[in-house]
């Protein structure tokens, strides 16, 4: 099922899952740049909805493409975000990154601090007096092929797996913002202009009838 703008993955009367393209905002206050959430509204309203009830339940940055989440109902939107803020959503990302691992599965646990003036989160020590405000990261990884990981979100902190694999020494490809030089050169030798980071696998448990259901993308 295609919008001419939005791949729709799923859809019934209290959730919808898209296909983020990567560059595309969630939500954005320049009225000049087209956001998902608008696209969708406009959708919703072209099948006859009037004021569509929209609420983003997992939140991708502007960069990264694949599965987003919607409610779309107060109820729905409630019982997800409870489920999200009690780990009972799974989510799966797929990234490229600059080398490989020595070990090929694990996890990543770390502190993270996001600098809300420059937009950017920072890797620190725990319980750095400096950085109060410092939340642990951690996801798993495994190493499907040199250099492709797959990914498990166990937290959902700003800019978290960007973050975390740069201070692995392993940054994505076409991360502009958290790349080394070495990965910003491997990136541009291979011609790679946008963040290699797909979120491409979703479990939720359905707000109304409590299925499990899995939603997956190449």
């Amino acid at each position: 099922m295609k919008n001419p703008n939005i791949e729709i993955i799923y859809k019934d009367k209290d959730i919808l899952v898209v296909n983020k393209p990567s560059g595309v905002p969630i939500e954005t206050k320049n009225i000049a740049q087209k956001d998902l959430e608008s696209s969708i509204k406009n959708m919703l309203s072209n099948e006859g909805i009037k004021n569509p009830y929209l609420a983003a339940i997992n939140r991708l940055d502007q960069p990264v493409g694949g599965l987003v989440l919607f409610a779309l109902n107060k109820k729905a939107a409630a019982k997800l975000s409870d489920d999200l803020s009690k780990g009972r959503i799974d989510k799966y990302y797929k990234a490229e990154v600059f080398g490989e691992f020595e070990i090929k599965e694990g996890t990543l646990e770390d502190y993270l601090y996001k600098d809300s003036k420059i937009n950017m989160s920072f890797a620190i020590k725990e319980n750095d007096p400096r950085f109060k405000e410092g939340k642990k990261a951690i996801l798993e990884y495994r190493e499907e092929a040199p250099g492709i990981l797959v990914i498990k979100l166990i937290t959902g902190r700003h800019h978290q797996i960007r973050v975390q694999l740069s201070n692995a020494g392993h940054p994505i490809l076409g991360d502009t913002k958290y790349g080394s030089n070495e990965s910003k050169t491997e990136s541009e030798k291979r011609g790679i202009g946008e963040l290699k980071l797909k979120a491409f696998r979703l479990i939720i448990n359905h707000p109304k009838t409590g299925e499990r259901k899995e939603f997956c993308i190449n």
